[in-house]
């Protein structure tokens, strides 16, 4: 007979996380970020405080941004180690969307606990209950549907022993790799159920890597050793898989240079020869003119975002062809590529071992040490004279360039910086985080924090624009409670300079972007330090980029967060590299520059190409 255990489903939920282990012997979920309402605290809350330790919970302040805490720590893990999330029915569910849907397209594991509605219905509607007057089974947690990669509703307590197996082979599955969400009846939280002993017993998930066919693999060999002009192009699958040191092996062994995707970036430093940087909208000139005349682009552990491809009219030769050595079919086969389905580290040394020792021809390196010399030029310290001179962007970046250390790591999520530290962030290895897939403004200091939770050893420094620092700033007081110590950049250019950089390239007027062009009675005069310092963080305005460097430097012994706050100049862009991305101007209206900015896009467009 099957000895059972009489749990609550919540409880049963708890004890079952608390013992699904990584290979290396730790949780694969660490823990819970909670934050608790009507539809939670109950049940999931009473079985989250009896659980303790086994299974930590940690306080959040808002749940969007708790979430990408979680999100930023599953990519520094490089997916091997998860969070869970949980909040209340109603808006705490439905501020998690976001967050939902960042980690779907950046594919990580996040598992997200929404409480739901109750599965009896006695008390329907409850509060904050979503009404669907054509369908009874609704309610918000619906709207996670699209934006996880499975989606369950526990509406019985037996429902835990299919749905929790189910959503942790998502999230340990390589190729299918990305969030969960289980909506958790709250009133099923609280019942009780007979569960198997054996449900509970420690479980080893492996992170498995599927093995190239040998068929694809002849395949791109035959168009690698055919190729006057390959390049390479290095996607976030080569850090998931850790491929990093196969991949600078096999660029090296075979003579083929790469490039850095935003999710990429960091694989390889930037002083290996080898390494182009970054390709398209962002991209150095060196590494656009590779590509610009490559008759192959092999992507690896890329998923060919248009900004890596100049919205596809970066690849100018007519003869060029497309290969994708990529997890999962539907990325290795976009755009007519050759695919090569595979784990990126076990294919690149299959594939290096069947091209034995044949290297491609020479390619131009000079260009590369051309590149690196106006990257110094255009990031270097402004002229002492100039004492009325805003820093660029560019700027800023040079400052926390001078003073970083092989234990630096830089990110960013959305404005300005995301493009310009591609460009012209000189990476250490693993020194790069950039949530670029969905860009989402309010992902910085949430994302610094998971970051630095999962490398406690790496100095972490967070560039932030004005605009994002006040869509999500709250969860500082979290870094402050939890002494979790990162660096705050934060520049102030008094509005939203990127988009303000972009409607003008579109032709349109300066709009609603800056606060001096919006629609308001008074210009605010927002006092970042006071803001940050309210929270516990310690906090600093740097009067230049000198005493930004210094301040840098300082924060590096404190056990909270630091945020350096510096003016900017919103008009400059990186002042180097870039390429035409697709952002479409209006076919008709508008005064001259309007037009101009038509017939630039139209010229533009008719570069692209449909497919491979």
């Amino acid at each position: 007979m099957t000895k059972t255990i009489r749990l609550t489903a919540a409880q049963a939920l708890t004890r079952w996380l608390s013992v699904q282990m990584t290979e290396q012997g730790e949780r694969f979920i660490e823990g819970i970020w909670a934050i608790f309402g009507h539809g939670n605290v109950a049940g999931l809350g009473e079985a989250l405080h009896g659980i303790g330790d086994a299974l930590p919970t940690w306080r959040g302040q808002n749940e969007q941004t708790m979430a990408h805490a979680a999100i930023a720590y599953a990519k520094t893990k490089r997916r091997k180690r998860a969070h869970a999330v949980t909040s209340s029915i109603g808006p705490g569910a439905t501020n998690m969307i976001t967050a939902a849907a960042l980690a779907h397209v950046n594919r990580l594991p996040v598992l997200f606990i929404p409480g739901d509605v109750f599965a009896n219905r006695r008390p329907d509607p409850v509060l904050q209950q979503i009404e669907d007057f054509d369908d009874g089974t609704v309610s918000a947690n619906d709207a996670f549907r699209p934006v996880v990669r499975y989606f369950d509703r526990i509406a019985r307590p037996e429902h835990l022993l299919t749905a929790l197996p189910r959503a942790l082979s998502v999230m340990t599955d390589p190729a299918n790799c990305g969030p969960v969400c289980l909506a958790f009846c709250q009133d099923v939280q609280a019942e009780a159920f007979d569960y198997p002993e054996g449900f509970f017993e420690p479980k080893v998930w492996r992170i498995r890597r599927p093995e190239p066919d040998l068929r694809e693999i002849e395949d791109v060999a035959t168009l690698i050793r055919a190729a006057k002009n390959p390049v390479i192009i290095s996607g976030g699958g080569v850090l998931y898989s850790g491929a990093e040191d196969v991949l600078a092996a096999f660029t090296e062994r075979h003579n083929i240079p790469f490039v850095e995707t935003q999710a990429g970036k960091g694989a390889s430093a930037w002083e290996n020869v080898f390494n182009f940087g970054s390709p398209g909208v962002t991209g150095s000139e060196c590494a656009n003119r590779l590509c610009e005349r490559a008759d192959l682009v092999i992507g690896v552990g890329t998923r060919f975002q248009d900004f890596t491809t100049g919205s596809w009219a970066l690849f100018k030769n007519e003869a060029r062809k497309l290969v994708s050595i990529n997890l999962h079919g539907y990325d290795a086969t976009k755009r007519g590529a050759t695919p090569l389905v595979g784990d990126a580290k076990v294919t690149l040394e299959k594939l290096s071992a069947l091209l034995n020792d044949h290297q491609a021809p020479a390619f131009d390196a000079q260009s590369r040490t051309d590149w690196h010399g106006t990257v110094k030029e255009v990031t270097a310290a402004p002229e002492v004279s100039l004492t009325n001179h805003l820093p660029s962007d560019a700027q800023v970046i040079g400052a926390v360039q001078r003073v970083a250390t092989e234990k630096t790591v830089v990110m960013c999520a959305a404005g300005t910086m995301p493009g310009a530290l591609q460009v012209l962030w000189q990476s250490a290895k693993g020194g790069y985080h950039m949530e670029y897939g969905y860009s989402c403004m309010g992902y910085e200091v949430a994302g610094a924090m998971g970051i630095k939770l999962a490398a406690p050893h790496k100095e972490v420094i967070c560039f932030v624009g004005d605009g994002s620092y006040m869509m999500a700033n709250s969860e500082l007081t979290t870094a402050v409670m939890r002494r979790v110590p990162f660096t705050v950049v934060l520049t102030d250019n008094r509005g939203y300079g990127c988009i303000n950089r972009l409607q003008i390239e579109c032709g349109g007027s300066e709009f609603n972007n800056m606060y001096k062009d919006s629609n308001v009675e008074v210009q605010p005069d927002i006092d970042f330090v006071g803001h940050a310092r309210s929270m516990g963080a310690h906090a600093e305005k740097a009067a230049n980029v000198a005493d930004l460097e210094a301040k840098i430097v300082e924060a590096r012994g404190r056990s909270i967060p630091t945020v350096i706050v510096i003016d900017s100049d919103p008009v400059p862009g990186t002042g180097a590299g870039g390429h035409w991305w697709d952002v479409v101007v209006p076919q008709v209206g508008g005064p001259a520059r309007l037009e101009q900015a038509r017939e630039r896009y139209n010229q533009n467009a008719a570069s692209q190409r449909a497919s491979g």
